[in-house]
């Protein structure tokens, strides 16, 4: 176990049987195999925003369970590197959003001896950025050759019917009909990219269970009329 006590929870939402892998199947492949045969050393996953790395490292922890470690470096970035110290104890660590600590010495060297630790263990890391290795400013010599030996996918953006199909698949994971003229009526009328839409999603799973109502266009519309 790690020697602080991370107060994370993963999103309920945020497992493999949810993501949908249209042009991503290798790396939902890649990433259900690690789980499954449980060695190293992990993968380096990047991508623009809003395009499913929290997810993915989150379903790994998700099937991984207690042998798991998820931790989102932009959100613990203010609690210095000794977050780091006992991880290596964790069979899988999954670091979201790695770059956002590049170029930050005292950072890098944890980050360093963590890779090491993990290779004599034989534990698996996963790193998420939104840039390759060699584009993530990382200034420490020897943690970039340790990064670059990971197996390195990129994360690509879902076209406008394949954002319907996840709108739909979220759906039904969460118990809902999402009719494909309504979830085109959600694109037509909010931000495009998934976080936004999945968070829009959300909002009227809670406003029809309280409603008692389908999701439907006339429903659709007066959530997001009340919501202006």
């Amino acid at each position: 176990m790690s020697q602080l006590a991370l107060p994370l929870k993963l999103q309920d939402h945020a497992v493999f049987e949810s993501f949908l892998p249209a042009g991503n199947e290798a790396i939902v492949a890649f990433l259900k195999g690690v789980v499954e045969n449980g060695d190293g050393p992990g993968g380096w996953i990047w991508g623009a925003g809003s395009t499913g790395k929290t997810h993915l490292l989150q379903a790994v922890c998700e099937r991984a369970a207690d042998r798991a470690q998820f931790l989102p470096l932009r959100d613990f970035r203010n609690a210095g590197p000794g977050i780091l110290e006992g991880l290596q104890n964790r069979q899988f660590i999954c670091l979201d959003d790695v770059d956002s600590v590049a170029g930050e010495e005292e950072w890098e060297l944890e980050l360093f001896g963590l890779f090491n630790a993990l290779s004599d263990s034989g534990g698996v890391l996963i790193c998420s950025a939104s840039a390759p290795v060699r584009e993530s400013d990382f200034g420490l010599a020897d943690l970039l050759s340790r990064f670059s030996r990971l197996p390195v996918f990129h994360l690509h953006e879902l076209g406008e019917s394949e954002r319907i199909e996840a709108l739909q698949l979220r759906a039904r994971h969460r118990g809902l009909d999402l009719p494909a003229e309504t979830a085109s009526y959600l694109l037509a009328r909010s931000r495009r990219d998934m976080a936004s839409l999945y968070a829009l999603l959300d909002k009227l799973d809670t406003e029809a269970m309280k409603a008692q109502r389908r999701l439907t266009i006339p429903f659709v519309r007066e959530v997001l009329d009340l919501s202006r």
